[in-house]
């Protein structure tokens, strides 16, 4: 019997619903940990106690619509609009900086108004962008990614504008991240390993100045370093975060019942939700909520292991390590393995922009996962008969 590979369509099966089940599991784990560890603010800042996962919950169902949408579409079509999705997403971060434009909250720029919507971050819908943006010119230069004029300048430029804007909000914790992964797709893309060692050097003396400039970070680097020396100052925040995850002991004191989250963690509902969860839920919990992200990188990379193009590949590696990263920076900062960078968990902490974004990066990486499923089927080529078949 004589048959030939359909490679020109890629049939769309069933996604992983594995994935989808722990994705959506985080979901909701995440808006009960944002109520618990906010509702003290809400009262106080807005005489509202639902103030602020009310929100996220709106922000979930917007996302949760981006992840439907984008699981059902062929995530083929992203490359022909990622460099419009490039575009968009540069000039959102310059809007970003302009004044009337962006908004200013705590010494930070990173909010555009939307008039009666809620205020957007476009730095986190940035990362999708690049991503998106970078896998699909990966995947299209195959040959060149080992060249320095044609492959090694030219991701340098492009990362370096998006980072750099980044920084200029100031959001360090966000532009590690982007660099970070699309670092990794250079790598797996065939860059060779000079190349990467000269990124490293790149961003180790980039690191090194942005500390030595901006007073914020080196009290962060000082925090992680002696943070007892100053317990009332620059060690407060830090002190503070491992007070509330070593108080939940084995298992917690018990859901709601957080005492950190009345005003002793900066941030308790945002990049400290973490160590709220901790001392509610207990070490059980915590290392279960840690079980439910490494199960669900686990089947992302299943995911990019079985995608049938380069560019599907490099797609899902992009959103698995973006998750990846983000959530072993905030625990890395909570525990104090690194200096805190005030980034927020995947899924857990309140951010509207953030958690919209990841589960249109989820429906993206689903999408990739129903076209995952193996090599294509054969089929009879036109024209031959079947002999075992017609016996």
């Amino acid at each position: 019997m004589t048959m030939v590979a359909d490679t020109g369509r890629l049939r769309a099966t069933q996604p992983d619903y594995l994935l989808l089940g722990l994705v959506v599991g985080l979901v909701v784990v995440g808006l009960l940990v944002v109520y618990s560890s906010s509702f003290a603010l809400g009262l106080l800042a807005f005489d509202d106690a639902n103030y602020f996962v009310i929100r996220q919950g709106i922000w979930a169902f917007i996302g949760l619509v981006a992840l439907v949408v984008l699981m059902r579409l062929d995530y083929r079509l992203l490359r022909a609009i990622s460099p419009l999705l490039m575009l968009v997403a540069i000039v959102s971060l310059v809007a970003v900086l302009v004044p009337g434009i962006g908004i200013e909250r705590g010494g930070a720029q990173r909010w555009i108004s939307m008039g009666p919507l809620p205020p957007v971050q476009p730095s986190e819908f940035a990362k999708l962008a690049l991503i998106i943006y970078v896998a699909a010119w990966l995947s299209g230069r195959k040959t060149i990614v080992g060249s320095f004029a044609l492959g090694f300048v030219p991701f340098v430029l492009m990362v370096g504008i998006v980072a750099g804007l980044i920084l200029l909000e100031p959001d360090t914790g966000t532009a590690a991240v982007l660099i970070l992964t699309t670092v990794t797709l250079f790598f797996i893309a065939g860059a060779s390993l000079s190349h990467l060692a000269a990124l490293m050097g790149i961003g180790s003396v980039a690191a090194g100045f942005l500390i030595l400039t901006s007073g914020y970070r080196f009290d962060r680097i000082l925090a992680f370093v002696g943070a007892e020396d100053d317990p009332t100052g620059i060690g407060f925040h830090t002190l503070q975060l491992l007070i509330g995850l070593g108080s939940g002991g084995i298992e917690g004191v018990g859901v709601g019942a957080s005492r950190q989250k009345f005003f002793y963690i900066p941030g308790s509902h945002t990049d400290g939700v973490f160590a709220v969860l901790g001392e509610e839920l207990g070490f059980i919990g915590a290392m279960g909520v840690l079980i439910l992200f490494a199960v669900l990188i686990y089947r992302g990379f299943r995911t990019v292991l079985n995608a049938q193009d380069d560019f599907g590949s490099l797609l899902a590696t992009g959103v698995v390590c973006w998750i990846a990263y983000q959530a072993l920076i905030n625990v890395g900062g909570i525990t104090r393995a690194i200096p805190m960078t005030g980034i927020p968990m995947p899924f857990l902490s309140y951010g509207g922009s953030a958690l919209a974004s990841l589960l249109a990066g989820i429906g993206i990486l689903l999408s990739v996962s129903r076209r995952a499923t193996g090599p294509p089927k054969a089929r009879p080529r036109r024209g031959v008969v079947d002999l075992e078949g017609a016996r």
